[in-house]
């Protein structure tokens, strides 16, 4: 081949559209997304706006199926891709949120067989210790991730750790200090939402602040 031909083969190559690199997978983004209806119903419903005392079933649905079921097909495609990390949170976070619908479920219907108040509370303070202690565990184990994950994580911690107490202690003036927690993740989780969702369609990252564990 002449050299002439060369650089004409070389100049039709460049010339030619390079092929765009398909996005990478990202299950986080159906998991943050269907996580937030639910934790904003949450958040609302301990700052009252949610009448769960005439109608105690209302949340069932939306912690159920939003965040349960999403989060778990969101734990099975990271999984799939092996975002080991990823899959391991959105699968806590989906044990809760399905353990939590089928609780609320059991206790408005009476499938347990707990009928008074004193077991009810029984029942409510030993599943909030439960998920308080792994929830702190996780955020322990995930301080390498970046500060916006570990911040989202604490008021997580702080927000489990109040409605225990409310419901050790019977102090209903702690629940709607949990619905301010409670919204304060999810605005943090949103965040990291945004930021998914901008670097998926070919954006620049948001600022996420630098893990406490390097």
């Amino acid at each position: 081949m002449s050299v002439d031909s060369d650089v004409q083969a070389g100049a039709h190559a460049a010339a030619e559209p390079q092929a765009v690199a398909a996005p990478a997978a990202n299950p986080a983004l159906l998991g943050l997304i269907t996580f937030l209806p639910s934790g904003i119903t949450l958040g609302l419903w301990f700052l009252g706006y949610l009448d769960t005392a005439n109608l105690p079933g209302g949340m069932i649905p939306m912690v159920s199926l939003s965040a349960g079921l999403f989060l778990m097909i969101s734990s099975v495609w990271a999984a799939r891709v092996a975002a080991n990390t990823v899959s391991a949170i959105f699968g806590v976070f989906s044990a809760f949120w399905l353990s939590f619908g089928f609780l609320l479920a059991g206790l408005t219907s009476g499938w347990w067989g707990v009928a008074d108040a004193a077991q009810v509370a029984n029942v409510q303070r030993t599943y909030l210790l439960s998920f308080t202690v792994v929830f702190i565990l996780l955020t322990l184990a995930t301080l390498r991730l970046p500060l916006a994950f570990t911040a989202g994580f604490v008021f997580v911690d702080i927000t489990f750790v109040l409605a225990f107490l409310g419901v050790s202690t019977g102090n209903a003036g702690l629940f709607p200090i949990a619905g301010i927690t409670t919204l304060a993740f999810c605005v943090i989780f949103a965040y990291i939402l945004v930021d998914g969702f901008a670097q998926d369609l070919g954006g620049k990252a948001m600022p996420m602040g630098n893990a406490i564990v390097k």
